[in-house]
């Protein structure tokens, strides 16, 4: 049993030694808990923000994970379940059912789903486009950091809801290729290859109607531009400044007023009642192929650091996982 330990803050951007690998301490099962092997752990941007002070020193680094009981002492969860727990970077969690939830396999549709596209990331990009932006059949949206777990979800569904226009960002001429080929996107920019704010109304001629954003900064000022009178903003991340080296407030802020544009900004862990409907939407279309969940994997539990920092580094496409044993 292992885990991985916050042992030092960061200073702009995250380096290993950070982090050191060590034996679990003790975990003692007590009547009402059960012993979980991990299967798969997730590293996601919004780690980042938590190494300025959300973690503790010493301890290791929360996250999501799956994993297979492995002893119990609960009635709520017999040997072989497999659970959804947030005490990930470690290679076993003692978990309660209050503390976790049991995850009901469906034929046809991977485990890792779970953490992609049925998880946190798929419900991030659902909550934006159904409950924040109120997506329309035929509308144009723009999802910035399109090529990551929460911006490929974002495309998919928004597909599936009837979406006219698809309009991505990503940091690569390669990714950007990808994106149209193997997701659906639209149009793809390379937001390093010139004017973001010109590629964006040239991509739209006629406007975007709603904008999910997960970068913040250069992104957000230039669909403010783009964006139609009265279109909508769904604000789920702002990856562009998470070592302290960007700004949050766009220039053309007030444009926001001008143009009478709606910008709400939202939690995830504040509408997991979205959760159930997300999976019932997604389940069939996963099971047929229509969908895929999008990922990255990365190999043993050792690789977990390096695989946060590929991620803060956008070497992934996809949802960045890490898939244990």
């Amino acid at each position: 049993m292992r885990e991985i330990r916050l042992v030092s803050r960061p200073t702009g951007f995250p380096i290993a030694s950070n982090f050191e690998l060590v034996p679990s301490a003790g975990l003692e099962l007590v009547p009402g808990t059960a012993l979980v092997e991990n299967l798969w752990l997730s590293v996601d941007p919004y780690m980042r923000q938590m190494m300025d002070g959300l973690w503790s020193l010493g301890a290791p680094g929360e996250g999501r994970a799956l994993g297979r009981v492995v002893q119990s002492l609960t009635p709520a969860y017999e040997v072989g379940t497999i659970v959804f727990h947030t005490q990930g970077w470690r290679t076993h969690s003692v978990v309660t059912p209050e503390t976790s939830r049991r995850i009901d396999l469906a034929p046809g549709v991977p485990l890792s789903a779970h953490l992609g596209i049925l998880g946190g990331t798929g419900l991030s990009a659902y909550t934006g486009l159904k409950r924040i932006l109120q997506l329309q059949p035929g509308e144009t949206l723009f999802i910035s950091a399109a090529a990551g777990g929460v911006g490929t979800a974002a495309a998919r569904i928004a597909r599936l809801l009837g979406a006219g226009r698809i309009v991505g960002s990503t940091g690569s001429a390669v990714k950007a290729k990808w994106l149209e080929s193997e997701v659906g996107v639209d149009v793809a920019l390379n937001y390093r290859e010139g004017s973001l704010v010109d590629q964006l109304a040239a991509a739209a001629p006629d406007g975007i109607d709603a904008y999910l954003d997960n970068v913040g900064g250069e992104h957000l000022a230039a669909a403010i531009d783009v964006l139609k009178p009265g279109g909508r903003i769904a604000w789920c991340g702002a990856v562009s400044t998470y070592n302290g080296d960007g700004v949050v407030a766009p220039h053309n802020l007030f444009e926001v007023v001008e143009k009478e544009l709606r910008l709400e900004g939202f939690l995830v862990r504040n509408n997991l009642d979205l959760r159930p409907e997300l999976i019932e939407f997604l389940t069939p279309q996963l099971q047929s192929g229509a969908v895929v969940s999008d990922e990255t994997v990365v190999a043993g539990f050792e690789q977990t650091v390096d695989a946060f920092l590929a991620m803060l580094r956008g070497e992934n496409t996809g949802k960045m996982l890490v898939q244990l044993g």
